[in-house]
């Protein structure tokens, strides 16, 4: 079985993380760069196994995230965003597996 699952497992306590009010601004620079990579290479995936649907979420995943063109909202905000995120990510485990 092939391990897609790794970047996931990656992001979500970096997401999770991102919910400290205290966390310097760079972090979220970082976490912004993290997660459009992750969300390219899922959406990558994704397209490989025909999964378009999955494939649609993640590339919109990715331009939320994206460091070059941001998107700007208020702490509480990008809070319920992360938080939902956190279960994308973790619905992508199961739903991008490899059926063998």
């Amino acid at each position: 079985m092939k391990r897609i699952w790794i970047s996931q497992i990656i992001l979500i306590p970096l997401l999770l993380f991102a919910l400290n009010p205290s966390n310097p601004y760079v972090y979220y620079t970082f976490l912004r760069w993290i997660c459009c990579a992750v969300f390219i290479y899922l959406t990558i995936r994704s397209l490989g196994l025909g999964k378009f649907g999955w494939s649609v979420v993640l590339v919109l995943m990715a331009i939320i995230y994206n460091p070059i063109i941001k998107v700007f909202a208020f702490r509480g905000i990008w809070n319920i965003i992360n938080l939902a995120t956190v279960v994308i990510a973790v619905a992508s485990i199961f739903a991008l597996q490899y059926k063998e």
